[in-house]
């Protein structure tokens, strides 16, 4: 599902070059949940965002579902991000003047044709929101914004979901909430899932952890391996 050949990404900071990612391959086959673990400034969110093409390399590609995004037009792009990628922010990243329910339906007004809001209604009854589909974000708790943005990111059944420390900002009742619907989701619909985390015990729920340094892959352990 998700196939990624020679990742390089530096940025010019002055008259120096900075390597953020050094050379990165993997695969990641459909239905797998891949954790990527690496400390502060290993370039995991940076890979992510290549993933998603919210990025650029500077060498290399990235193909979702056999489809080359590294040199796609942006029209092509957003086409291609609206059909096979849900996105979860670790900041929620949901618009203040719209409601919930408005929120969620963004995405399939913007990529698909008829009315979504029987399906967005449905995935905010889902996540627990169904009395909270007219509020703004603004009167919504970090949990509930965060399990809106999900439903945000499912509405279009993409095939894919990425996340970027999706339960970073939430206590651990709120956390645990998110990470059975992300896990419930991939499970459920066979959804490719690939999580930005710190935490080990996050990390340990997934098929297989991806632990950068440096901008370079130092492990890729399978869960049998990991547990080893």
């Amino acid at each position: 599902m998700i196939e990624v050949k020679g990742l390089k990404k530096s940025i010019r900071n002055g008259t120096r070059t900075v390597e953020i990612l050094r050379g990165i391959d993997f695969v990641i086959p459909q239905g797998q949940f891949v954790a990527i673990m690496g400390a502060s400034g290993s370039g995991k969110s940076t890979l992510l965002g290549l993933l998603a093409g919210l990025d650029t390399p500077t060498e290399g590609d990235v193909l979702l579902d056999g489809v080359s995004i590294a040199n796609l037009e942006e029209d092509e792009l957003a086409e291609v991000r609206g059909r096979k990628i849900g996105f979860v922010f670790q900041s929620y990243q949901l618009i203040p003047m719209l409601t919930a329910l408005e929120n969620v339906l963004l995405p399939y007004e913007l990529n698909a044709t008829g009315d979504g809001r029987s399906k967005a209604t449905e995935l905010l009854t889902t996540v627990g929101l169904s009395d909270r589909m007219q509020h703004y974000p603004v009167q919504l708790s970090g949990g509930e914004q965060q399990r809106v943005a999900l439903a945000r990111a499912f509405v279009l059944d993409p095939p894919i979901v990425l996340a970027d420390e999706p339960t970073g900002n939430l206590d651990s009742v709120n956390g645990k909430h998110v990470m059975d619907l992300l896990t419930g989701r991939q499970r459920g619909e066979g959804t490719t899932l690939v999580m930005v985390t710190h935490d080990p015990q996050i990390a340990a729920l997934a098929d297989r952890q991806i632990h950068l340094r440096d901008g370079m892959v130092i492990a890729d352990q399978w869960r049998s391996e990991a547990a080893e």
